[in-house]
C-alpha cells in the first residue's frame, strides 16, 4: 500500500471511530463536522476529504458501531449446545438494541435500509447457529426461513421495548418471544423420520457440502427438491 493511501486510510479511520464514539454516547446530534474533527484532532475542513457531509459520516458511524458488535459476536467460541448458542446470541443482539438506540435506529430507518458489510456478517453468524441447530436435528422448518423468522422476531422485540418508557418495559419480553419463537422453529428432541420429516430434512441439507459423488449441479438441484 502506498504511504499516501495508508496515511489517508489511517485518518479517515480515526475519523469514523470519534464519530462513533459521540454517536454511542450522546446521539446522532453530536456527530457534527466541528465536534467530530475536534475528537480526531484535525480541523473541520479535513472531514469533507472523506465524507460529502454529516449524513455521510453518519453512516460511517453506525457501521462502525454495528461492526465492533458483530467482531464481538465472531470471537465467542460455540458450545456444546447450538440452541442455548442462539440463545445467547439472542440476547446479546436485544442488549445491543437497547444499549444503542440512535445506532439501532438508523440502521432500520427505511430511508436507509441496505445491507451493509456490518449487517451482512451479522446475518450470517445467526445463519451459522441455526445450521449448526439443523445439523443436530432440532429444526423443523428451512434454515433461510428460521433466519428470517428469529431476525424478524428480534427487531420487533427491540422495537416495541425501544418504544416503552423504560419504567414500563416488561423484563420478560425479551425471553418470552426467544420462546415463541423456538417453538415455531424447532422440535424439541432430535429428528426422527417418521415424526419429525422437515427437521430430518433440514439436518440433511447441512450435509450436502460433504457429499462426495454429487457434482456441483447435482447438489443444487438435490439442495432445490429438500427446500420444496
Amino acid at each position: 500500500m502506498a504511504p499516501n493511501t495508508q496515511r489517508r486510510d489511517i485518518t479517515r479511520d480515526r475519523i469514523v471511530k470519534a464519530a462513533a464514539g459521540l454517536l454511542r454516547d450522546q446521539g446522532p446530534a453530536a456527530v457534527t463536522t466541528r465536534r467530530v474533527a475536534q475528537e480526531a484532532g484535525l480541523q473541520p475542513p479535513a472531514l469533507y476529504r472523506f465524507f460529502q457531509g454529516k449524513d455521510d459520516l453518519l453512516v460511517a458511524a453506525v457501521e462502525q458501531v454495528f461492526a465492533d458488535h458483530v467482531a464481538g459476536k465472531q470471537a465467542t467460541a460455540p458450545s456444546d449446545d447450538p440452541v442455548e448458542d442462539l440463545r445467547a446470541g439472542w440476547n446479546t443482539q436485544i442488549s445491543f438494541g437497547l444499549a444503542h438506540p440512535y445506532v439501532y435506529g438508523l440502521l432500520l430507518d427505511p430511508a436507509r435500509a441496505r445491507d451493509t458489510p456490518a449487517q451482512v456478517k451479522g446475518v450470517l453468524v445467526l445463519a451459522e447457529r441455526v445450521r449448526r441447530i439443523a445439523a443436530a436435528g432440532r429444526l423443523r422448518v428451512s434454515e433461510e426461513r428460521a433466519v428470517n423468522l428469529i431476525r424478524s422476531a428480534g427487531v420487533g422485540t427491540v422495537h416495541t421495548l425501544l418504544t416503552l418508557p423504560p419504567e414500563q418495559r416488561d423484563p420478560h419480553l425479551a425471553d418470552a418471544a426467544f420462546d415463541a419463537i423456538t417453538r415455531a422453529v424447532l422440535v424439541d428432541e432430535p429428528a426422527v423420520p417418521a415424526r419429525d420429516q422437515a427437521a430430518v430434512v433440514a439436518a440433511f441439507r447441512t450435509l450436502l457440502p460433504e457429499l462426495p459423488h454429487l457434482s456441483r449441479a447435482e447438489a443444487a438441484l438435490l439442495d432445490e427438491w429438500l427446500r420444496r
